[in-house]
């Protein structure tokens, strides 16, 4: 009786043998058919069975090699070689206080011009050479030279570039078209989405980084006067700037620009700018525009801070208050008035005046756009449309000569056109310096584009050709003000 039931044992042992690797083969082609069964037997192969289950209804072991070999390569293949290497040189300025000094040029010579140079990257979004990358890394260069992930090299011409926006469009020539990365939709990024960063970190040659997307809508990072970037943890160091941020479908999200860190190196905070803010920006390079123009309504906006949130009865502070409106632009035609607060943009919700900015730009001119504004405690709906910056009464460039601090400046009357393009608020009235000779005394005394001129010894700056007569002042001493981001600056010198 013994020997008979363990014999019984002994055969039942071998067909449970033979029915597992079976099983598994089976569950492997045909997991698809029949979910269920794939847990339960995931769970009777780790052991355990029904509510005794750690493993979690999601979770199971991977079943043969296709599974444990997942890898990202296939997505790096695709768009790698649409990155390239942006090498940008210039001839800085070299001062001595011996220059000049005749007796000590005899001995030591004149100071000599001292070649700089920046590393970064870039990505080509069109097949006929056209490549993104940030402002910084071509910020004054004079010669910039992009070489190509099968080591081809190319002198470039700068399209389009902007300092707010920290963003460049070079132009590269051959006679075969470059391989490209779509740009996607950024706005379709959500938290936790896998995302690569590819770039030339530290020179040291092509690089691909992995992490997700940590955060969206980042803003006052110190980078740029954009303030809506994407948050990741790939990876990010000198160097990839410029580079491409793409999401699991080859498609890129954002152009890397930025890190967080204290040694110079990565620790996991990155930002990026979004695509679709680099699409807008990329059109209008390739329509042939000298400057990034974005949509005008003919209004001004502030932060809405928790005192006035609480003034307007608000439950947080949200959104973008008005500050000023044109009574002749786009928003006063729309019934949009100072004190109103903009909730959302075309459906989308401002959390600040960066995103209400960032939306804006990513617009396109001459649409219409749906605002949803709070005024006097009732919220409304408007459509305003989207214009483009009016020039105001075509007054011509000015370029400042004679023995004074603002030798070398190019000046011109404000216009809304005018203040778009150099980064201002559209409402400011003056005149402003719109360009400095490098080597001028304006740009010794440290004049800057924007900078508006309100008053030069005694004169009060209404139009250029009143600041041409000012500066032939026959006199070594200059008393003027100067308005800076909002400032006022007064300055007594003797030249």
């Amino acid at each position: 009786m013994h020997i008979k039931r363990l014999s019984l044992v002994l055969v039942c042992a071998v067909m449970a043998l033979a029915v597992v690797p079976a099983a598994r083969q089976a569950l492997a082609e045909d997991t698809k058919t029949d979910p269920g069964l794939s847990d339960v037997l995931t769970d009777l192969l780790h052991g355990v069975e029904g509510e005794n289950a750690t493993s979690g209804p999601d979770k199971r072991v991977p079943f043969g090699r296709e599974e444990v070999q997942l890898s990202f390569a296939p997505l790096v293949k695709q768009t790698a070689p649409a990155v390239v290497n942006v090498y940008a040189s210039q001839t800085a300025k070299v001062t001595s206080p011996f220059d000049g000094d005749p007796f000590f040029e005899e001995f030591f010579g004149r100071s000599q011009p001292r070649a700089q140079s920046s590393l970064g990257s870039g990505v080509l979004v069109d097949p006929t050479g056209v490549v993104v990358t940030n402002f910084h890394v071509v910020k004054d260069a004079d010669q910039v030279k992009v070489a190509t992930a099968d080591g081809r090299e190319f002198a470039s011409k700068v399209l389009l570039k902007d300092e707010t926006l920290d963003l460049a469009v070079l132009k590269i020539e051959s006679d075969k078209p470059f391989p490209v990365i779509a740009i996607g939709d950024s706005d379709a990024l959500e938290v936790g989405d896998l995302v690569l960063a590819i770039g030339n970190p530290f020179g040291v040659g092509q690089t691909t980084t992995s992490g997700i997307v940590s955060a969206l809508a980042r803003s006052h990072i110190g980078v740029s006067d954009s303030g809506f970037f994407i948050q990741t943890d790939a990876a990010i160091n000198p160097g990839n700037s410029g580079g491409a941020l793409i999401n699991m479908g080859g498609q890129l999200v954002g152009i890397n620009t930025a890190i967080y860190s204290r040694s110079g190196g990565s620790i996991g905070i990155g930002f990026a700018i979004p695509s679709n803010m680099v699409r807008a920006f990329a059109d209008a390079a390739k329509a042939g525009l000298d400057f990034f123009e974005r949509p005008y309504i003919g209004a001004e906006f502030e932060a809405v801070t928790p005192q006035i949130a609480e003034s307007l009865a608000m439950e947080a502070p949200t959104g973008a208050l008005v500050s000023s409106v044109d009574e002749a632009g786009p928003a006063a035609k729309a019934g949009l008035k100072p004190g109103d607060v903009v909730l959302s943009l075309n459906g989308k919700p401002l959390e600040s005046i960066e995103a209400l900015d960032y939306r804006m730009a990513t617009l396109s001119i001459g649409t219409n756009a749906s605002f949803a504004v709070l005024s006097k405690g009732k919220q409304a709906t408007m459509d305003i449309a989207l214009e483009r910056a009016p020039e105001g009464a075509k007054s011509s460039e000015v370029t400042l000569h004679g023995r004074s601090p603002f030798s070398g400046a190019k000046v011109a009357e404000l216009s809304p056109r005018l203040a778009q393009r150099l980064g201002m608020r559209t409402d400011l009235k003056g005149v402003t310096v719109i360009d400095i000779n490098r080597d001028s005394p304006a740009a010794d005394f440290g004049f800057q584009p924007g900078d508006i001129v309100r008053e030069v010894n005694g004169t009060t700056i209404d139009t250029a050709a009143i600041l041409e007569q000012a500066v032939k002042q026959d006199t070594r001493w200059w008393r003027f003000t100067v308005e800076r981001g909002g400032q006022i600056l007064r300055q007594v010198l003797r030249y």
